[in-house]
């Protein structure tokens, strides 16, 4: 049995919705279970439904989610003909769960309505997805995710019930492979025992096909993306990038931790611990051979690149001169854990802590203001993190030329440069 993962990009419209069939056509004899995001930019569109929600604008936010009600029925329209009717109902009935919700005054915290809300992409375009297969006469069907994953209720960055997650998915989806040879479920969601929507973090759905890999002890995981394979930079951005063919879990784990965007940064424990292999292959092109990231190690990579931009830095500063010892740094952390937000990098002084962050308007300033009743606090926007591992010199020059550092931090294989 094989997980495939498909993302926004790989069902963004009809074409896409039927290129990604095809794919799945292509593997008949195979048993896959098919993990699927929300299509296009509609989890940007319904957090902007959210947004509208919370700030009580419920006119501004019952007319946004009809737009993507809108457009969902439109591809429904055009991806089925016999189960038409089938495959309007389903979605009519997650569109009726939100708009109960839209019609309510807010009174819990943004990231619960968020998770609520937000859940509803995955679910709506994995089940356009399991309509038109099964108006190819695949024997597919389609199954909640939230009645699969348990989570605890940190909403918008849930952690997995291993325990209760395993004894579920093993309940549901065994059977069901006896009677169907693709099963269709939603990346990025799960639920808490209270029956409340969780979502995994952003690009959470990498993960959700992880979790399913090892526990179903799946033959291999395949992420399909709009790439031809894994690149050693942004293609967008450095037209030089080359395709890495292989690559250890080590490796991707330390890429995705500098924060390199091919693989989430959750998702290479679960096959690692079962030693699954990961597949990412082009969508665009099913034919090449893309990339395997397995146990073996590598040797011989090029400098892999990766530009974070919209950095934050702010320095931490004693009020009295005093060093900073372990105290002020303890308690800096527990602000960091109270704000839920991470430093991309740190470095001291004697008397300072620098840090960088991803400009998060709202937690930058929670952070900020918290954090003045105990330290100065110097903010700076606007900059660079930029990343090298496997750095060679001519690459550090060309990458900075005209730029100004103000903290570079470097070991044997990695260095950083925040930059303005």
């Amino acid at each position: 049995m094989k997980i495939y993962k498909f993302g926004g990009a790989s069902i963004s419209g009809i074409d896409r919705f039927k290129n990604t069939a095809d794919i799945i056509q292509s593997a008949e004899k195979e048993k896959i279970l098919i993990v699927v995001s929300a299509m296009g930019k509609t989890t940007n569109a319904l957090e902007k439904v959210a947004s509208a929600f919370y700030q009580n604008k419920k006119e501004e936010a019952i007319q946004l989610f009809t737009q993507i009600k809108d457009n969902h029925l439109n591809l429904v329209k055009y991806l089925t003909v016999t189960n038409w009717q089938a495959a309007e109902n389903q979605l009519k009935d997650f569109f009726t769960e939100i708009e109960w919700l839209l019609h309510d005054q807010p009174v819990r915290n943004y990231d619960y309505y968020y998770d609520q809300i937000v859940c509803c992409g995955e679910l709506l375009s994995s089940a356009i997805l399991t309509h038109h297969l099964q108006e190819r006469k695949i024997k597919a069907t389609w199954i909640d995710a939230r009645d699969l994953l348990r989570t605890d209720n940190n909403f918008r960055d849930a952690a997995i019930d291993w325990n209760t997650t395993t004894d579920k998915i093993k309940e549901s989806i065994d059977p069901l492979f006896n009677q169907y040879d693709v099963i269709i479920t939603q990346g990025f969601i799960g639920c808490t025992d209270e029956n409340e929507s969780t979502t995994l973090g952003r690009e959470g759905s990498d993960y959700s096909a992880a979790i399913f890999a090892n526990i179903l002890d799946a033959e291999s995981v395949t992420i399909w993306k709009d790439v031809d394979a894994v690149m050693s930079a942004d293609p967008k951005k450095y037209p030089d990038a080359s395709v890495i063919s292989s690559l250890s879990f080590t490796e991707v784990i330390e890429m995705a931790y500098y924060g390199a965007q091919v693989i989430h940064p959750k998702t290479i424990k679960p096959l690692q611990n079962k030693n699954i292999p990961l597949y990412v292959k082009s969508f665009l092109n099913p034919a090449l051979a893309g990339t395997v990231i397995s146990k073996e190690l590598n040797k011989g990579l090029p400098p892999i690149i990766v530009n974070k931009e919209n950095q934050v830095m702010i320095q931490f500063k004693s009020k009295d001169f005093s060093f900073i010892e372990d105290k002020p740094i303890q308690q800096l952390h527990e602000l960091f854990s109270q704000c839920k937000i991470n430093p991309n990098l740190t470095q001291n002084t004697a008397i300072s802590l620098l840090c960088c962050f991803d400009d998060n308007a709202e937690k930058i300033d929670a952070l900020a203001s918290a954090a003045s009743e105990i330290f100065d606090v110097e903010i700076e926007k606007g900059l660079t993190l930029l990343t090298i591992r496997h750095y060679l010199p001519s690459t550090i020059n060309a990458l900075t030329e005209n730029k100004h550092i103000i903290l570079e931090q470097k070991t044997i294989q990695t260095i950083q440069m925040l930059m303005r």
